[in-house]
């Protein structure tokens, strides 16, 4: 099997920026709402569904770690100043609970408060199986809710209303402006949507192998995928047991399945490891938690991402 990335994928990310409305994280422009995001997804919805009426703040630098992210004191006046501040939420955003003690002057939207939410399962040495969980035996675990809302285009569209609600709210001289951008994102995200249930409904295999971490339950959730993965979650290990790599190799090999998958940002090392064993691709899955400084500049987006998703399916499933 071929092990190289289709051309498409670098194309994709050399799309040019046409959201003009959208700030630089520290700029600040004349005029127009202040709304500040705590993470990437946030701050695209709110670019999409604002336009050019407001200076959007991106508080987690595009390249960085976003689950060890803690505040400057500059960038929680800028919070507490906002008109709207857009977070997460969850154990990695538990520093917002101490900004709120404190008062904020404007609306807040949290994105895991907009939708159904599921229980992420953290577990030593363990490997993740569907909805079961196979792990190493002596090792307590604990549950938390899985923060990664926005990787299910559904949710994503929900949230994006939240937002137009909240600007019309705060905004309501341009409300009509929001409405229109906000019914045309979330136009983009259904017809993104359906391509997705297309793919799945029609491909060979129903399964996801992510020789990595593993963020994507919404979305496989959502159409119903199975997956194997590596890690739960976002987790912080980088290196998984003998037997959580053989457990990989083997149901590659016993499904035939043409692809192994690795997150952005991964050194990409355990998908090597198993496509050298197996013979199969590796493809890049995007989970959208961040993305590059050069994606930023290039105004690359969430739906820029979720279309190369699309098209790693297309492969990984047929």
């Amino acid at each position: 099997m071929r092990k190289t990335i289709p051309i498409f994928i670098t194309a994709a990310l050399l799309l040019p920026c046409l959201l003009c409305g959208c700030t630089v994280q520290g700029e600040t422009a004349a005029d127009g709402l202040s709304i500040v995001c705590t993470n990437f997804p946030a701050y695209d919805f709110a670019r999409e569904v604002a336009g050019d009426k407001a200076n959007i703040t991106l508080l987690i630098k595009p390249g960085t770690e976003s689950h060890s992210y803690e505040p400057t004191p500059k960038e929680i006046v800028s919070i507490q100043s906002c008109e709207l501040f857009i977070c997460n939420g969850g154990e990695s955003e538990a520093w917002v609970e101490r900004i709120d003690a404190d008062g904020t002057a404007g609306r807040r939207i949290v994105m895991m408060d907009c939708v159904e939410t599921v229980a992420e399962e953290q577990k030593d040495g363990m490997f993740i199986v569907g909805e079961e969980h196979e792990h190493d035996d002596d090792h307590d675990h604990e549950e938390e809710l899985d923060e990664h809302v926005w990787t299910s285009p559904v949710n994503a569209a929900v949230i994006a209303e939240e937002i137009c609600k909240a600007l019309c709210e705060v905004d309501a001289e341009n409300a009509a402006y929001y409405t229109a951008n906000c019914d045309a994102f979330r136009a983009r995200l259904m017809e993104l949507d359906a391509e997705l249930r297309r793919t799945v409904n029609g491909a060979a295999h129903k399964t996801l192998v992510f020789a990595d971490r593993f963020p994507m339950r919404y979305f496989t959730r959502e159409y119903g995928l199975d997956y194997y993965a590596a890690f739960p979650g976002c987790s912080g290990e980088t290196e998984p047991s003998a037997k959580t790599v053989a457990f990989l190799i083997d149901k590659v090999r016993d499904d035939e399945l043409p692809a192994v998958l690795y997150m952005e940002f991964s050194n990409q090392r355990m998908a090597d490891v198993i496509c050298e064993d197996t013979g199969c691709m590796k493809l890049p899955f995007y989970s959208v938690h961040n993305i590059t400084a050069e994606q930023f500049e290039a105004g690359v987006g969430y739906l820029d991402l979720m279309e190369i998703n699309l098209e790693t399916l297309k492969e990984a499933l047929y």
